[in-house]
């Protein structure tokens, strides 16, 4: 067999070098395409629910074993909030009606529970037009609710601070069927923890609105929801 001419076996090589940092790059690019799907389509696990029990508005006690099964939303709130409260209501409220399964529900616990007794939540309830038996709203011992709030690591007022026990977050932890604390990524694919259930009016999210018609966490979590419901 004749050996090959030196030029053929230079182009060979050549086009060798070129081919082979195009399949890497290709590969890098199919891999950063990969991963950015994964962030986009799966949720991040934070941790497990902490345990509750706690008395809803129908006196019934509910505990996070009774919630296990259904997707759902946990908020801290109490029915007199002149603030935040009355716009996470309307959002979740919203979410209650797009969502409209039987295997989504709502917890929103008071952090005012010597106003907030079984019937004051029953007519506050009623007041915002809650259509689901499975929006439970809860009151209970105001220290042990405190300690609820800790393990959420959602922030409320320490109940022996006058100034401070009625303070809480507008942040809300989206649980799944099992029992787990879910999120997203944000855009950096950092899990965002918890969503928030406030209105803003900046198209970035970083001016808190007590009204207005701008609420991204909103879609977000209808987004999410749904995505759980589906598992």
């Amino acid at each position: 067999m004749k050996n090959m001419p030196k030029n053929k076996k230079n182009n060979t090589s050549t086009k060798r070098k070129i081919v082979i940092p195009i399949v890497v790059i290709a590969l890098l690019f199919l891999g950063i395409g990969i991963g950015m799907s994964y962030f986009k389509n799966n949720l991040y696990t934070v941790m497990k629910v902490p345990d509750f029990e706690l008395t809803d508005q129908n006196s019934k006690k509910i505990t996070n074993k009774d919630m296990l099964g259904k997707v759902y939303l946990v908020e801290f709130f109490f029915s007199k909030c002149p603030t935040i409260c009355p716009v996470m209501n309307t959002n979740m409220r919203a979410l209650e009606e797009e969502v409209n399964d039987s295997d989504f529900g709502i917890v929103s616990i008071s952090i005012d529970p010597e106003n907030d007794t079984p019937e004051a939540l029953k007519q506050h309830a009623k007041r915002i037009g809650v259509k689901s038996p499975n929006w439970h709203f809860l009151t209970g011992d105001r220290g042990y609710i405190g300690k609820i709030a800790d393990q959420f690591n959602i922030y409320v007022g320490d109940k022996e601070d006058e100034a401070e026990s009625l303070n809480h977050s507008g942040m809300i932890a989206l649980v799944d069927k099992e029992g787990n604390i879910r999120c997203r990524y944000n855009k950096d694919n950092m899990p965002i923890l918890y969503y928030s259930g406030l209105n803003y009016e900046d198209p970035e999210g970083k001016i808190p609105k007590l009204s207005g018609q701008y609420h991204p966490d909103r879609e977000l979590l209808l987004e999410d929801i749904r995505k759980l419901l589906k598992k």
